[in-house]
């Protein structure tokens, strides 16, 4: 078991273990190899977890926020010290290709946590004069804020939420998904490393009911959830029978349009990135590709060359850019969209397939000639799956685009910068782009409309999420009073 922790949780700055909890085994996509076994939190674990966030929570908060950015600080010089190591097991937890966990996923976890910590002493209130008397603002934490991660950026996701969480004083239990429990516990072990008292970022591990636990625990002040629009559904409920704080950033089927005056290499690269980077598992992904009529033929040509041109293999191998699938559920359930297009009548242009690689690969697929209708239209698939549907007018594909439950992301590829604005405007998503694709900054905000979620992670926006306004009135002189 190349992977196994020292424990299952970590809670109040030191490993902690219930052989009484369900058996959680963590294997590597890449072969199936069994790389941990863990226990899920009982709730004796996560009453501990809980117990020990709200009293660290207290002494974190009253820090000079500089000096909490500082121990943030050394935690990014560790991550970024620590890079091959870290993106190691971040392939052995995901099964993404080596050169994707290098680049995008610890990296893009210190840039928050570095952003924040930098952030946080700049975070002041403003006075309001009111002729003799005055007010003034405070931005106070929370409290103790649950996070709750998904399986197809795990320790990103970790850091995108515990960033500004910790650096506004508040204090974090964080699940990660079942799937994909390793990075959170090593980020746990780097903020102790780090400096950070005990208790103020517990990491507990588990399967629904101990997410359900901790949007319910009334010492929970906010929960923040990364996944499904159904599992946000039920956390949300969960959460609003506490009057939490919640912010959601849940599943898309996002739009990307391309006019026939768009660079055709730049598109189709573009296209590629949103449909087949990490095997299709990023829920931003814009796969409805809209493309004019008059290009549509040569896009398809060019985009078939590329993409019979992906390596494909083990995930562990520099030169492998495409990696498998998370589990044998996920596999089946794209392979199960790939067999409904073929059945509904959409135009196979390349994959469609198995991989050869493995028992959890899939072929980099991209249908054409689909219709709004299709299932594979109107479903989020979570997989290397393109769909390329054919519009004529600006009007025509606003309308499409907009014709979804979901709106997390959209973008737009044109000559036109007036139109790329233009479109961009009257499309109803929360992140956006025109041309570019799928790239998230940590200094710009991130999240959706509809119910692809709410609220956002990075940038100045987070805080409003992790943080509440005090308004305070000073009296500067008698109280009048007619009594």
């Amino acid at each position: 078991m190349r992977a196994q922790p020292k424990a299952s949780h970590f809670v109040n700055g030191d490993w902690m273990e219930d052989d009484a909890g369900e058996p959680l085994i963590v294997t590597y996509p890449g072969t199936g190899e069994v790389i941990a076994r863990l226990h899920a939190a009982t709730p004796a674990v996560i009453d501990a977890a809980i117990s020990g966030a709200v009293e660290a929570q207290k002494a974190w908060a009253a820090l000079r926020p500089v000096e909490r950015g500082r121990i943030l600080m050394r935690a990014v010089a560790i991550i970024r010290e620590r890079g091959e190591e870290l993106a190691q097991l971040e392939t052995l937890d995901t099964g993404k290709p080596i050169q994707e966990t290098r680049e995008a996923d610890w990296p893009s976890g210190a840039d928050a946590l570095e952003y924040f910590a930098g952030l946080a002493p700049t975070l002041t209130g403003e006075t309001i004069p009111l002729g003799g008397d005055f007010a003034y603002t405070i931005r106070e934490p929370l409290g103790v804020c649950a996070g709750i991660g998904a399986w197809n950026y795990p320790s990103q996701i970790a850091c995108w939420k515990s960033a500004p969480a910790l650096s506004t004083g508040n204090a974090m239990v964080f699940k990660p998904s079942e799937m994909t429990p390793l990075g959170a516990l090593k980020l746990a072990e780097i903020f102790i490393e780090a400096g950070m008292p005990a208790g103020v970022f517990n990491v507990v591990q588990g399967f629904g009911p101990v997410g359900a636990a901790l949007s319910t625990d009334p010492r929970i002040a906010k929960v923040s959830l990364t996944g499904s629009v159904p599992t946000g559904a039920r956390v949300y409920q969960a959460a609003a029978s506490g009057m939490k704080h919640v912010t959601m950033e849940l599943g898309g089927k996002s739009p990307l349009i391309v006019f026939d005056d768009a660079d055709l290499e730049s598109a189709i690269g573009a296209a590629m990135l949103g449909n087949f980077y990490s095997s299709g598992q990023i829920c931003s992904n814009g796969t409805r590709v809209f493309v004019q009529k008059g290009i549509k033929e040569a896009f398809l040509a060019r985009l078939k060359e590329r993409t019979e041109a992906i390596v494909a293999g083990d995930p562990l191998k520099d030169e492998t850019q495409f990696g498998p699938l998370i589990s044998a559920a996920q596999f089946d359930k794209v392979m199960s969209y790939i067999d409904s297009a073929k059945a509904e009548g959409a135009r196979l242009v390349c994959g469609g397939s198995a991989g050869n690689e493995g028992p959890l690969f899939v072929q980099p697929t991209v249908f054409a000639d689909v219709t709004d209708a299709m299932t594979i239209a109107r479903e989020e698939i979570f997989g290397p799956v393109m769909s390329v549907l054919e519009f004529e007018t600006e009007d025509e594909v606003i309308a499409r685009a907009n014709d979804t439950q979901f709106g997390l992301a959209a973008g737009v590829f044109t000559g036109d910068l007036a139109r790329g604005h233009r479109v961009i405007g009257q499309l109803q998503a929360g992140t956006t782009w025109i041309n570019a694709y799928n790239l998230t900054p940590v200094e710009m905000p991130f999240g959706a409309v509809k119910q692809s979620g709410f609220g956002r992670e990075n940038s100045r926006a987070a805080v409003e999420h992790y943080t509440q306004l005090k308004s305070v009135y000073v009296g500067m002189g008698p109280v009048e009073s007619p009594y």
